[in-house]
């Protein structure tokens, strides 16, 4: 009965793998595509061979409580030809954050390295900026490496960027 749950399991696995869409750059309005070309160019730059994408490369979601989609692009398993870590460091790996503007255009508020990051809810109303938080290199925070530095940051049209001290 066991091995029958395990079979079963895998083959669900496999359907939703077959199901799963190919990431496509086409499938994000203009700005965010513009975004995604610094892959190609960086892996270009590194003689690297064909880019390939994530499924979860690109998050929409609204981070700055207007209505609008917002974009989160991570870059951190990003392939540039058979390397893994074009786009990744000590620091973190390659991420950007678009916000939508009313115009329907897109503004680029961040592009940094980041270890990790979680998109808070916003704990004063619905409909609110949301922030995030940015687990960074110990450096953005007078540290080096490995050691801990946190910080966190309401997202608004505003572009925004952590200085080393």
């Amino acid at each position: 009965m066991r091995h029958l749950m395990l079979l079963l399991a895998l083959i669900a696995s496999a359907a939703r793998a077959e199901d799963a869409k190919p990431f496509n750059p086409s499938d994000y309005p203009p700005g965010v595509q513009t975004a995604l070309r610094y892959a190609n160019e960086e892996c270009t730059s590194q003689d690297g061979g064909e880019v390939t994408f994530a499924p979860d490369t690109v998050r929409r979601i609204d981070l700055t409580g207007d209505g609008r989609d917002d974009y989160i692009i991570d870059f951190s398993a990003t392939k540039c030809g058979d390397r893994e870590t074009t786009y990744c460091g000590t620091g973190g790996c390659v991420m950007k954050i678009l916000v939508t503007l009313p115009d329907g255009g897109v503004r680029e508020v961040f592009d940094g390295y980041v270890l990790r990051y979680r998109v808070m809810a916003s704990p004063v109303k619905r409909g609110a900026a949301r922030s995030i938080r940015f687990d960074l290199h110990g450096s953005f925070c007078g540290g080096f490496g490995p050691q801990a530095c946190v910080k966190q940051k309401v997202i608004s049209a505003t572009p925004f960027a952590f200085k080393q001290p």
